[in-house]
């Protein structure tokens, strides 16, 4: 029987994470891997989950399951982080899940339950495993365009002009901030303009919330959320704790439903199924850090403060490496890269000079120019910048 399988495509990212580690070069850089890296190259685990983790350690009792959609504790604390402590706990399902990437999944399969005919409408480009899942389920999904690659900015006129044709039904995928793969987010104001659009198709907005924290800081990076669940009678948000808490490896994340009230326990009861039909019990360890972090005082502001220490420090690289290629170019057409936020930017380059930078200058980013400035530290930015010139970008 498994003499009939075929190939599958490797993933273009771990394909250059194990180029890199082949690479014999002392000054070779990773730009490629999307994962938060210190000026030393470790992503180290935060100080407050640390703390949080001795704590359980001496406190815990059992190891047997927690409900299947996760604990109310934690879905409470996550709704609250999300969209506020006003949040509306009436019209409130959630579900714990395998990271962010498993909210991600969930959301795409309860709205096909509840829309077999939907169609997914993701931007263009989009983070590379939204498409890869939805393509593996068979989902209809339609691209929007999203990034102005000469401008390196959101190409705002281009992205409501192709939702216009969204449908009563369909969901729309946008991304809460730190837009992955290109850095550029929208504005509030911009926020509001989609809201109206979404309002009026009857169409439900699906956020990828990965990065909160990251960006602008924990409350200005969930306004464009806030504002959507605010204005809209039906949302799906799926949230991660990878990144702003740095628990990677223990898969971490929530599925947030708002809906008509009337629907909740038919909702909350369809997400539990979902978990029960996929994996059962989702991963309880790094929900529990979370719960833990998110409502106590101490550990939170501990966490708050190191989360602010990341974001400013990927700020800092960003002023420095656009500082460095306005020098050596003598313009100021690389002054985005200080614009845009969270860990990726669209430098545009093309594969070529991608290529050229791998094998020239032993910098890793993926093919279509996506760089991690958290994989830089203050030494390494000369030297992307001088290759970014030298390739003829």
């Amino acid at each position: 029987m498994f003499n009939s399988l075929k190939p599958q495509p490797a993933d273009k990212i771990l394909a250059l994470m194990g180029q890199f580690r082949a690479d014999p070069r002392p000054e070779k850089v990773d730009l490629g891997v999307g994962v938060y890296k210190d000026a030393e190259g470790r992503t180290p685990v935060m100080r407050a989950i640390k703390a949080a983790e001795k704590q359980l350690w001496e406190r815990e009792t059992t190891k047997t399951y927690t409900a299947l959609a996760g604990e109310a504790e934690f879905h409470a604390a996550m709704a609250e982080m999300v969209l506020g402590a006003d949040y509306p706990k009436a019209r409130l399902s959630a579900l714990q899940t395998v990271g962010g990437t498993g909210a991600c999944r969930m959301a795409f399969e309860l709205a096909r339950m509840a829309n077999p005919g939907t169609t997914i409408w993701a931007s263009d480009p989009t983070w590379p495993n939204h498409l890869s899942i939805l393509n593996f389920m068979g989902q209809a999904w339609k691209p929007y365009r999203y990034f102005d690659a000469a401008a390196r900015a959101v190409d705002f006129d281009a992205m409501m002009a192709d939702l216009a044709g969204a449908k009563a039904g369909d969901v729309v995928l946008l991304h809460g901030c730190c837009h992955n793969p290109t850095g550029a987010n929208l504005t509030l104001e911009q926020w509001g303009v989609v809201a109206d659009l979404l309002e009026e198709k009857g169409a439900i907005p699906m956020i990828d919330l990965a990065y909160q924290g990251f960006g602008d800081g924990l409350e200005a990076d969930a306004a464009g959320t806030r504002l959507i669940a605010s204005r809209l009678p039906e949302v799906m948000i799926a949230a991660s704790c990878s990144k702003n808490f740095g628990i990677y490896r223990e898969r971490t994340g929530s599925l947030m439903v708002l809906g008509d009230e009337a629907a909740k326990e038919v909702t909350q009861g369809t997400l539990a199924y979902l978990n029960r039909q996929t994996y059962s019990f989702a991963p309880d360890h790094g929900a529990r850090l979370v719960t833990m972090v998110l409502t106590d005082p101490a550990l939170r502001a501990d966490w708050e403060a190191e989360l602010e220490e990341v974001r400013n420090g990927m700020l800092g690289l960003r002023e420095q490496l656009a500082a460095e290629l306005r020098q050596l170019s003598n313009s100021d057409r690389f002054d985005f890269v200080a614009r845009h936020r969270g860990m990726f930017s669209r430098i545009g380059a093309s594969p070529e000079q991608v290529e050229t930078m791998r094998a020239t200058n032993a910098i890793y980013m993926v093919g279509d120019s996506r760089l991690n400035i958290a994989g830089l530290n203050a030494r390494t930015v000369p030297l992307l910048a001088r290759a970014i010139i030298d390739a003829g970008v």
